[in-house]
């Protein structure tokens, strides 16, 4: 590769320097969004209950990196619903590589499948919470221990089309993805007078192990659920680049954003348009 190749690929490496922490890291788009991370130059720290699976990616991000100072990525093993453990998370993080510039909540889960509301139970339904919220809030909460003393940051939380419509999966989901939101905005006016931008992706079904679990269908069976923008799959790397932009000086005076990644999904109704087909 000569001078002016390798030039034009540092430049574009929109992480250079900095350092991320990526809850739910070991698969999923966590995992493809640690890798894009690590792609750009940020050293990563992978926080999953995944442990065999958070030791691999890590291994495997390290050795493709390019660095050659330290180790590209960490693993930590963290349960988002145990504040000891986001501690840790983050600390480990500080204490490895100096800092933390990056924090994407994206631990989650869709808990059981069940659309009718007296068949819920209490117990299914806080489980939900305590990881899709309250993991939000002790994450939110312990980057931004570090991050004000250092006057920036980016937080960002995984959120979905569900924190927008009603509907889309079960009354826990939709209420723990609604939740993320209003929490991004909140924090997001607090944190801001130091500098610290907070904002959330929502991306719409995408084929994860998690998400295909949960509908019981395969990939095929996700790609085929109604979309409305034809000719395109929403995959996990489109929500990776969405989190890259937020997480990247190119969104510096982006804060308090939902970015909806649903082909205009949630705009549609797709029982009635005035709309035909063109051939």
């Amino acid at each position: 590769m000569g001078s002016a190749s390798m030039l034009a690929t540092v430049a574009m490496r929109r992480l250079e320097g900095k350092v991320a922490l990526i809850t739910g890291g070991a698969s999923g788009i966590g995992e493809c969004t640690a890798r894009l991370f690590s792609q750009h130059g940020a050293k990563v720290v992978i926080a999953d209950i995944q442990h065999d699976l958070g030791h691999s990616v890590s291994e495997s991000i390290t050795d493709s990196s390019s660095s050659s100072s330290s180790s590209s990525a960490t693993y930590v093993h963290c349960d988002v619903t145990k504040e000891q453990d986001i501690e840790n998370a983050v600390d480990t993080a500080v204490s490895k590589y100096g800092k933390l510039d990056i924090m994407l909540n994206n631990a989650g889960i869709g808990g059981v499948n069940k659309t009718n509301i007296l068949e819920n139970q209490k117990s299914e339904f806080e489980e939900v919470i305590n990881v899709n919220l309250i993991g939000v809030f002790l994450g939110t909460k312990h980057a931004a221990r570090v991050m004000v003393p250092a006057r920036c940051g980016s937080i960002i939380s995984t959120a979905s089309v569900c924190s927008c419509i009603g509907g889309g999966a079960s009354h826990a989901y939709t209420s723990s993805k609604h939740a993320v939101v209003g929490l991004t905005r909140n924090t997001a006016v607090e944190l801001g007078q130091f500098g610290i931008r907070v904002n959330c992706v929502s991306p719409y079904l995408v084929a994860t192990p998690s998400a295909k679990a949960f509908f019981r269908l395969d990939d095929d069976g996700v790609h085929g659920v109604y979309s409305n923008l034809k000719g395109a799959k929403l995959e996990t790397q489109d929500v990776a680049e969405a989190a890259l932009y937020l997480a990247s000086d190119q969104s510096k005076y982006v804060s308090g954003h939902n970015l909806v990644i649903d082909g205009g999904f949630t705009i549609t109704n797709p029982g009635f348009t005035v709309f035909g087909d063109r051939k």
